[in-house]
């Protein structure tokens, strides 16, 4: 059973995994990993786990793979960051670390995978699109990142 204030907006919705992980990201662009045992709350007020300042919102919750090592970002200036899974630290609450830099906007989306298996997302079309050849897009956590693919969809989401 949930209990919602009026406000409180839905990001995403998924079963429960004890042993999983959880990616989450703020509209700043910042964001961390958390265990799903973590974000469990018995109480009936629920449980806070990312910190977010006054005018900035909770954008990605997004379940991780045990075998995904990369994660994606791409922000409100269409600009693709990828990076290593190992530089994103593991907490159990807080804000979090800068995962893409910007000078104007914030985070549009994030999703972790695996990077032999390329970066998948669906075009406006309906189709799967998946981008093999990612070095033009990696680069280390916080910096600001390349150009989406042409293709990209225009949401600048993922799904």
């Amino acid at each position: 059973m949930v209990d919602l204030p009026n406000e409180a907006e839905i990001i995403d919705l998924f079963v429960h995994q004890p042993e999983g992980r959880l990616l989450l990201a703020s509209s700043a662009g910042d964001g961390f990993l958390v265990p799903e045992a973590e974000v469990v709350a018995q109480t009936r007020a629920g449980k806070q786990v990312l910190n977010l300042r006054d005018g900035v919102t909770a954008r990605v919750c997004r379940a991780v793979a045990a075998a995904d090592d990369a994660v994606a970002v791409v922000g409100e200036n269409r600009k693709l960051l990828v990076f290593q899974m190992d530089e994103l630290p593991e907490m159990g609450r807080g804000k979090g670390v800068r995962l893409q830099k910007y000078k104007d906007g914030g985070l549009s989306d994030a999703r972790s995978f695996r990077l032999e298996n390329g970066l998948s997302w669906r075009d406006p079309a309906g189709r799967t699109r998946t981008e093999t050849e990612l070095a033009e897009w990696l680069g280390k956590r916080a910096s600001a990142g390349r150009m989406a693919p042409r293709g990209f969809p225009r949401d600048n989401r993922f799904t």
